[in-house]
């Protein structure tokens, strides 16, 4: 099957992405509409919005990364689109395209798993790349887990999180602090400005379950914290509350991917998701590995958010395998990987 030219297509949440890759190494076109300043006003993700935003921006869209890419549709060899998880408003307006397209254009299309297609973005940077197998942090506002990653194909979970995603923690602690959504950018960005020790904030190991992750609690003392302060009549220090935060999140992030490092006998891990542009966590991992002598990577910041680049690779290497969609597949909200 000839895949030289892969069209990408994500719209899991509230990005409307296209992507055109070349023999599954070049990135010839990376085009992201934003709804950033759309739901920031909500503090969060409204699906309804996100998915007629989708609609309104998505032929705009992929006309412009084949425009970028220097091609027409027609020489396009196959089409690549996320399936899912994600919401399925969101999803179903990507995946409705991508299958049409597909069909009017006879090409083969494969349907990918969004938290497949962040694993593999560390691979986008054709300079630096993990070797297999290694260990993969998957870190967003919606998915935190740990894969021992074996093949482009082949990735196995060892944990997860029982309740909120780290980016999800962000974004809330940001709303208790009275910040911007999203919460991420602007907490690591007063952090470096705080004490990372003032506040003893909880870190959940869960020793029967090491691999697994727990945000939630971390939140709630974060809460407390904040109504303790307020009832005293004092200022609220948000510097040091975001430092003191974002340093118990990154302590946990951390170790337990060394420790998953570590007990896998691997030489590399990675860190993807759009947690993975977070500077201190960038930095700690990479003191932490090489101390312990791994490697660390990470992807281009650009392919930590999400973006149709890592849905075109990946996809690519599905398409090499045959693996592909029939006209009756549909999209799911929680697909595992």
């Amino acid at each position: 099957m000839n895949n030289r030219l892969v069209l990408g297509i994500e719209t899991s949440c509230d990005e409307t992405a296209a992507s055109v890759i070349l023999e599954g190494t070049t990135v010839l076109s990376n085009i992201v509409a934003s709804q950033v300043e759309i739901h920031s006003e909500y503090g969060g993700i409204v699906p309804e919005i996100a998915s007629r935003k989708h609609v309104e921006a998505i032929h705009a869209v992929i006309n412009s990364a084949l425009s970028s890419a220097g091609i027409g549709f027609g020489e396009l060899d196959a089409i690549a689109v996320t399936q899912g998880p994600g919401l399925v408003g969101s999803l179903i307006v990507g995946f409705s395209y991508a299958k049409a397209a597909a069909i009017a254009g006879d090409k083969p299309l494969t349907g990918v798993n969004h938290i497949h297609a962040h694993m593999l973005s560390v691979f986008l940077d054709a300079e630096k790349r993990p070797r297999f197998p290694f260990v993969g942090l998957v870190v967003s506002g919606g998915h935190t887990s740990l894969y021992l990653v074996r093949g482009f194909l082949n990735a196995e979970l060892l944990g997860q999180t029982r309740d909120d995603a780290a980016g999800e923690a962000f974004d809330k602690v940001a709303k208790i602090l009275g910040l911007p959504y999203p919460g991420g950018p602007i907490i690591g960005h007063l952090a470096q400005k705080g004490s990372r020790n003032r506040f003893p904030f909880p870190r959940a190991w869960l020793p029967t379950t090491p691999f697994d992750f727990s945000f939630s609690g971390l939140k709630t003392s974060v809460l407390q914290q904040v109504r303790k302060i307020e009832h005293s009549g004092q200022d609220i220090p948000v510097e040091d509350i975001c430092a003191s935060f974002e340093e118990a999140v990154i302590d946990v992030l951390v170790q337990k991917t060394l420790a998953a490092a570590r007990q896998k006998g691997v030489q590399d891990v990675a860190i993807v998701g759009g947690v993975a542009s977070n500077r201190h966590l960038r930095q700690t991992m990479l003191v932490k590995a090489k101390a312990e002598g791994l490697r660390c990577f990470f992807p281009n910041k650009e392919f930590c958010t999400d973006n149709a680049a890592m849905v075109a690779y990946t996809g690519y290497h599905q398409l090499k395998a045959g693996i592909t969609l029939g006209p009756d597949a549909d999209v799911y909200s929680r697909l595992p990987l």
